[in-house]
């Protein structure tokens, strides 16, 4: 490939990934299929691999909003959405501590709460979790890496009041240690 071919290849990609993020901004983009669809009426040749490779490169993700989950940039996914506000106030109000096993972790808070901290945290921008299990007083949160834990960890401690009681052990739980 000759160079002025693979500068104007450039510039077009760098047109369409500005263009991708200008869209992603200002409007609720559910699917790659939307995204592609906008983008070939503003007059960009794209396929849905070149969606997915330019979504990649610019660390854009799916969040959960009011509509749906709709493609966010990440600094926006990470930024009090009413969920992110909901598991704030939540965790406020129930103590949670924290246990570990493998790459899973375990959260022991009051009775009858775990369903309603599983569904606070499946709904905000904490997304490095497979998923989440949820029992009466136990929530099992499951991940796929070392590193996606220890990210979440980290995201979650923001969500946290800064109480002692809060914090990681790095050790297992009883079950006699659940908070009361």
């Amino acid at each position: 490939m000759n160079t002025i071919a693979s500068a104007s290849q450039a510039t077009v990609k760098h047109r369409r990934q500005k263009t991708l993020v200008d869209l992603v901004t200002r409007s609720q983009i559910c699917s790659q299929e939307e995204l592609a669809d906008l983008l070939r009426a503003r007059g960009f040749d794209v396929t849905q691999a070149t969606i997915s490779r330019d979504i990649a490169e610019l660390g854009i993700v799916k969040a959960p909003r009011s509509e749906g989950h709709v493609y966010v940039m990440p600094e926006t996914a990470a930024s009090g959405n009413a969920y992110d506000a909901r598991l704030r106030r939540l965790l406020e109000d129930i103590p949670v501590r924290i246990g570990r096993s493998g790459l899973s972790l375990v959260l022991l808070a009051t009775p009858g709460s775990a369903g309603a901290i599983a569904q606070a945290i499946d709904q905000s921008s904490l997304t490095d979790q497979v998923g989440t299990l949820a029992g009466d007083n136990t929530l099992l949160v499951l991940f796929e890496t070392e590193a996606a834990l220890e990210r979440w960890l980290v995201r979650f401690s923001e969500f946290q009041p800064s109480d002692e009681s809060a914090v990681p052990s790095g050790r297992p739980l009883a079950h006699s240690e659940a908070p009361t």
